[in-house]
Order: C-alpha cells, then structure tokens, then sequence
C-alpha cells in the first residue's frame, strides 16, 4: 500500500480480508523490493492513480511499489482511476503509452459516475475484469497463430416490427469459448446475437440479430482465412415466411407459415479451403446419436452435445456438462464453468491437429 492508499483503507483491513501480510514502507524490511517481486509471477497496481502511472513510466523509484514495479521482471498489469479530465490529460496519455510500449497491461477506466460527482470516464476497472486481466496474461499462448470464428447467443426472426421468434440461449458458453481462446494467444472473432453479456476486451466483436445476418458474418469472416469455426450460437431453424411492415393487429387466432433458415456450417463445410469446424447439439434428453449423425451430416471435425434438460447444463447458467464427439471419439465431461468447459474443447482441438 502506498502513503496515499493508507489514507482510505487501513493496512490492517487489508490483512485481516487478505488473511496475509500487507507492505507499506520501503524500510520495515530489508531487501524488501527485491525479495517480494521474486516471488511473485504477476504484478497488479489496482488502482493506479496518475501520480503512480507516472512514477512508474519516468522510473522514479521513491517507495515501496515503484521499487517494486522496477525490480520485477514479470508480466505487469494496471487499472487506472481518476478524474476524467486528469485521464484524458495528454501527460497522462504519453505516460500510458510509454507503460504500454513496455509491455504493461492496461485494463479499464470504465466511464460513469466517479467519486467526484462527476460523469466520465475514469472509475477503477470492476475486479472481475481485472482478474480476466491476470488470467489471461498468465495462461500459456498455445492457441498462438490460430484465426478463429466464434458464434454465441440466439437469433431473432421477425413477424413485425416488434415480435419476433427466438430462443433462450443466453450467449454464455459462446462468449466463454471466445475468453478462453484470446487467453490462450488467438486471434478470435466473436459473432454474436442479441445478449445481455459484456463484450469481451480483445477480440473482433460483430452484432448481428437474424440467422440470414449471423451467417453473411461468418461466411465474411472465414474467408478472411479463419483456421477455425466454433458454432456455439443457437441459430433459430425456423423463420416466418412473410414479416408484416406493421405491428399485426390481434383479431384473433393466427396460423403463422414457417420457412426454414439457411444452413450456416454447410455453407462452409461444403468449401474447398474450409476451417475446422466444431459445432454444438443442445438436446432434451440423452441423445449423443444425434449428435454424432448431425457431425457426420453436415460434415463438422468435431461436435460438442448437452443435454439441457440436466441440473447445471441448460440455458442461462454458468455451469455445463457436455459430451465432445469427434472423429477419434468421446469424451463424457463431468459438470463445471463454462470456462472449463471451452478450455476442455480447446485441448481437444489441439490434440486432435497434433
């Protein structure tokens, strides 16, 4: 902690919710700033005031973190926080850009309300965003070189301007796949349909709402030489064959005629340079053969089957339980993240390229 830190949070709050020891004096103990970045194997300044965003870019080493900062030899993140004009403050930029030029990780200011009373942008990076940060720089970059195209959430198919056909996909393991793909060092294109989750920092994000939207943007994306198509979203199967220009008056019963969507991974199994493609089957019960038949059908290296009806493996939740199908085999997952989850399909992946 440093002097001014100690003005808002006490160091023996720090210890006592950190259950560990807390430093705050470059002389309570020798050697200090040398012994505690030995050890360490990431550095995180949450939250870096301009004053430290300067120490740390000019080298100014007058306390404990700043002799720290230049001492440790490992992968460094910040998150700034301050006043919105002292963020935008050109000497605060230059000092920004020499710490990235450097190699530091910057995560966040977001904008909003700050302590100041005033709106902008310039509020401390939320810790869940900060811990992404850390997770991503110290996760090996095997996936380094690879292109890939990911596809999350539902699809919307209109009747009028307001009513529309979808489902209940959430968009969440699409969105874990395309975080655990950056964090292992590729290129990642996330599609996604409407969802109400963050977009993810560090990757190609496209929004797209219909089926006939989401596959113009993956045929666009896997002809700029994608090297994989993750096919996570749930594209609705079925689209109204007529959409009224306005909102259809309720004047009673309504038989509504049905046309099916175009077929996404055909359209890019079927191509002569194609990527590797890996699809998902959610299905209500355990059904694995129609998973295996859908792979083989429509020509995918790979087919990731849930059954969403079992605890911890439907829509909307941070948990699944899956069975990868591919050429070579199955292998039945047992319940975990989402993470995990797109981490146990990435590992396949790789070992099936090996």
């Amino acid at each position: 902690m440093t002097e001014a830190a100690r003005q808002f949070v006490t160091p023996l709050s720090l210890q006592v919710a950190s259950q560990d020891r807390v430093y705050t004096s470059l002389f309570e103990e020798p050697m200090a700033h040398i012994s505690l970045p030995a050890k360490a194997d990431v550095m995180v300044v949450a939250p870096a005031t301009a004053n430290t965003i300067a120490k740390l870019a000019l080298g100014i080493a007058d306390d404990l973190l700043s002799t720290c900062f230049l001492s440790f030899q490992g992968k460094m993140i910040i998150a700034p926080s301050m006043n919105w004009k002292m963020y935008e403050n050109r000497t605060v930029r230059k000092n920004l850009d020499t710490l990235a030029s450097f190699g530091v990780l910057q995560v966040g200011p977001e904008a909003g309300a700050l302590a100041c009373g005033e709106e902008g942008t310039g509020r401390m990076a939320e810790p869940a965003d900060i811990l992404e940060a850390i997770r991503s720089v110290l996760t090996p970059k095997d996936l380094a070189g690879e292109k890939i195209v990911i596809t999350a959430g539902p699809t919307r198919e209109y009747l009028d301007p307001v009513r529309f056909i979808s489902n209940r996909s959430s968009g969440k393991m699409g969105y874990a796949l395309a975080r655990a793909a950056r964090d292992r060092g590729a290129e990642v294109t996330l599609i996604s349909g409407p969802s109400c989750l963050k977009k993810p920092d560090g990757l190609a994000f496209v929004g797209v709402e219909t089926a006939s939207e989401m596959r113009k943007a993956v045929v666009e994306a896997v002809a700029g030489r994608a090297t994989v198509l993750i096919m996570a979203a749930a594209v609705a199967d079925f689209s109204p064959k007529t959409k009224s220009a306005k909102k259809i008056v309720k004047t009673g019963e309504m038989a509504l005629a049905l046309s099916t969507t175009p077929d996404i991974v055909s359209s890019v199994s079927s191509q002569a340079e194609r990527p590797f493609i890996i699809g998902f089957a959610a299905e209500t019960g355990r059904h694995p053969g129609r998973a295996a038949a859908k792979m083989k059908n429509k020509k995918m290296d790979m087919i990731v089957f849930n059954d969403v009806t079992e605890p911890g493996a439907g829509f909307d939740v941070d948990t699944n339980r899956v069975e990868i199908i591919d050429g070579k085999g199955r292998t039945k997952l047992g319940i975990m993240s989402k993470y995990e989850v797109a981490d146990a399909i990435l590992d396949r992946f790789i070992e099936i390229r090996a």
